[in-house]
């Protein structure tokens, strides 16, 4: 995978300022006030490896960044009736603890598709989005492929917990409902961000063999 980019901002208790977001679709990277932060979930950005523990300039629980926002946009292609076109997705993600508050917002040749305020992860808020989208339009990221999926658990996280079955593509299309993912899991070929798109993209089904544990989407059975 080739890394991408994103501009955005991060705010605290103790100002804000300019940043970029550097993900190659599973690590994600961003440097605050001289410090480098990683991690595979945006709830999950700890300094990186070899980096000191930043004393004063964070608000940090459990060891990544707290009580914080972070807002940035990104391209995003959408389908419209088959063409592939390229939207932009503006984030803006609450991070507390307890209760992170995400926000999705799709911008469209002059149109604006909105998550609800307060979306609780990425694949609750893309969801919303889609179903706001007019009829022949579609997501086109992970989330929305016919190879990702969740393990069968009462919860997922806030991000970076979708299984990738772009090297079984073949086994993952016959797959229904939990057990079979879960029989499935060990050929996964890693895990993806929910706003991640590749070239491997295929349309999830709408019903039936290949829609696996988490359903059609924006459809969520998990």
């Amino acid at each position: 995978m080739t890394d991408e980019s994103w501009a955005g901002w991060y705010r605290d208790r103790r100002g804000s300022e300019a940043v970029i977001l550097t993900t190659d679709g599973q690590q994600l990277r961003i440097r605050i006030r001289g410090t480098d932060f990683e991690g595979g979930s945006f709830d999950g950005l700890g300094p990186a490896p070899g980096t000191p523990a930043p004393e004063g300039l964070f608000d940090l629980a459990d060891g990544v960044l707290d009580d914080c926002v972070l807002e940035w946009d990104l391209p995003l292609p959408v389908l419209v009736s088959g063409t592939v076109r390229q939207a932009t997705l503006s984030c803006l993600l609450s991070l507390r603890r307890a209760d992170p508050d995400l926000y999705l917002a799709l911008h469209l040749d002059g149109a604006v598709y909105e998550s609800n305020r307060a979306e609780g992860d990425f694949a609750a808020a893309l969801a919303t989005v889609q179903r706001a989208l007019p009829p022949g339009l579609h997501l086109q990221t992970c989330i929305a492929c016919a190879f990702s999926d969740y393990f069968p658990a009462p919860a997922r996280g806030l991000s970076g917990g979708l299984a990738c079955f772009r090297g079984a593509k073949d086994a993952y299309r016959d797959v229904v409902g939990g057990d079979d993912v879960a029989g499935l899991w060990d050929r996964r070929t890693g895990f993806v961000q929910e706003i991640w798109s590749c070239r491997e993209f295929e349309p999830r089904p709408a019903h039936g063999a290949g829609t696996g544990h988490r359903g059609a989407f924006p459809l969520e059975l998990a």
